[in-house]
């Protein structure tokens, strides 16, 4: 194992750092180089009741914490993570590649999301409701309780900042489980929680076996909510494990963005958005625009430009001056995106750019444009989740709508135009959580984040976030 500064990665139970009782290890591998940077331990199932059992002593005291200390800790939290980004960005570029700048912004991203939490957690008003009959009638919102938690590689640190600050701004504690592809990032926003004075068991981490984890989380009494981040096959798996204990769920799942470029839209301006947005991240983004639906009289141009600042981008090792794409996050996903684009090409997609793996050595592979992709090709049906852009062409807007909206993912969609009423047209007519008129920015600090049909249940983020940690208390009295 190379001597990389990377940290011995532990599970925390009750506020203390500890392998636990795991009898196994399994690797961590640097998707640049496929090296062997740490082992992450496997949790047992006494490790997780131990957490549990943590997190359900812990939540009486923090839910009875007054909001101006929830708020402190978040804070604290939010500052520390502030001034650890450039530490921080190094370990997101060891287990995922993420490019270094690109890592750090990520994690400043992060903060300002705690910021709006811990904020939020002091906004959590009642409201009373006045009775014909004289009765006093008040709704208090109060936590719902321990959170079970689970997030996904590929925002290691922005995804359990977004799952960790809400439900503590809310008064809730929360066991996570990481993912198991990017521990030490995860480690590393806890122990700025654990630093910004977050008593011992509020937060509980732990890593091993997912099915394990997952299903003796869900059915422990202490849990009274499950929040997911990731595929929409474990996010219904998860569901259905928490419909039978009756418990709530946030559900952040999958999605296959469309991307309509009217004949009226700043087509140069476009073009260049969109290739700097599809490859952000090597395209493992649930928001991540793929499927391009572009106006026939404006595709040539649109095509063009998207290709050249495709082929600008500088791919390579994510501490490398300049990089914008770094490798991909393991091989299965590398070899899946590649299975998807030669199925493509088959059915008759033209390839443009890209659509061969690059070097011996990690999981690299280049940015990849394909036009006048069928639709029953498996990459139009089926979120890619890389980096890989589907041009195609269209006519008539109606018929376009229809095929944005024929998939059953719905978490973003994007539109570029220069018309105000087509702009909003567009906007009501896609069927997704959220669309953005003329940029790609679908998530920022203080609004509400999240999808319909198969992508998600819920909302992260703004107000909704932090009150779906809560449930809301009747409370009548007779007065006299």
């Amino acid at each position: 194992m190379a001597d990389t500064g990377y940290p011995t990665i532990e599970f925390l139970i009750n506020g203390q750092w500890t392998s636990g009782s795991a009898a196994q290890h399994h690797d961590v591998i640097d998707p640049s180089t496929q090296a062997v940077i740490g082992r992450y331990p496997v949790a047992s199932k006494e490790d997780i009741e131990a957490a549990l059992t943590s997190a359900r002593k812990a939540q009486v005291a923090w839910r009875a914490a007054s909001p101006q200390i929830r708020t402190e800790v978040v804070l604290k939290a939010s500052q520390l993570l502030r001034e650890r980004s450039a530490q921080i960005a190094e370990i997101s570029a060891l287990e995922l590649g993420t490019p270094l700048e690109d890592g750090r912004n990520y994690v400043l991203r992060a903060a300002d999301i705690l910021e709006w939490d811990a904020h939020e957690g002091r906004r959590l008003y009642g409201r009373v409701v006045p009775s014909p009959d004289g009765m006093r009638q008040m709704v208090v919102p109060e936590p719902i309780g321990p959170v079970a938690a689970f997030s996904p590689w590929n925002a290691p640190v922005l995804t359990p900042c977004r799952k960790i600050g809400s439900a503590l701004a809310a008064g809730c504690v929360i066991v996570l489980k990481a993912a198991e592809e990017t521990p030490a990032c995860a480690m590393a926003v806890i122990q700025a929680f654990i630093d910004a004075g977050a008593p011992a068991g509020t937060i509980n981490l732990l890593f091993g076996n997912p099915a394990l984890v997952s299903e003796t989380l869900i059915a422990s009494p202490v849990i009274r909510m499950v929040t997911f981040t990731g595929s929409v096959t474990v996010g219904k798996h998860l569901a259905q494990l928490a419909a039978a204990q009756m418990k709530p769920v946030l559900m952040e799942l999958g999605g296959h963005a469309p991307v309509i470029v009217c004949e009226d839209a700043d087509v140069e301006d476009a073009a260049s958005r969109c290739a700097i947005s599809k490859f952000r991240n090597t395209g493992q983004a649930c928001i991540a625009p793929t499927r391009f639906f572009v106006h026939d009289s404006v595709f040539e141009r649109f095509k063009t430009v998207f290709v050249e600042r495709t082929r600008a981008q500088k791919i390579g090792a994510p501490t490398q001056s300049g990089v914008a794409m770094g490798p991909y996050a393991n091989a299965r996903r590398r070899d899946q995106v590649d299975g998807l684009i030669r199925e493509a090409v088959t059915r008759g997609a033209v390839l443009l750019h890209g659509g061969k793996a690059i070097g011996e050595r990690g999981f690299f592979y280049e940015p990849t444009v394909l036009a006048d992709v069928p639709e029953k090709a498996r990459i139009m049906q089926e979120e890619p989740f890389g980096a890989v852009a589907c041009l195609n062409r269209y006519t008539d807007l109606e018929q376009v709508i229809a095929q944005a909206n024929a998939l059953p993912y719905g978490l973003a969609g994007y539109v570029f135009t220069r018309s105000a009423a087509t702009a909003d047209y567009l906007a009501r007519s896609l069927e997704c959580g959220a669309v953005a008129i003329n940029h790609l920015t679908v998530s920022t600090v203080g609004i509400p984040f999240g999808g319909v049909k198969d992508s998600g249940i819920g909302r992260e983020g703004g107000s909704e976030g932090v009150r779906n940690y809560t449930v809301s208390k009747t409370i009548t009295h007779r007065v006299g």
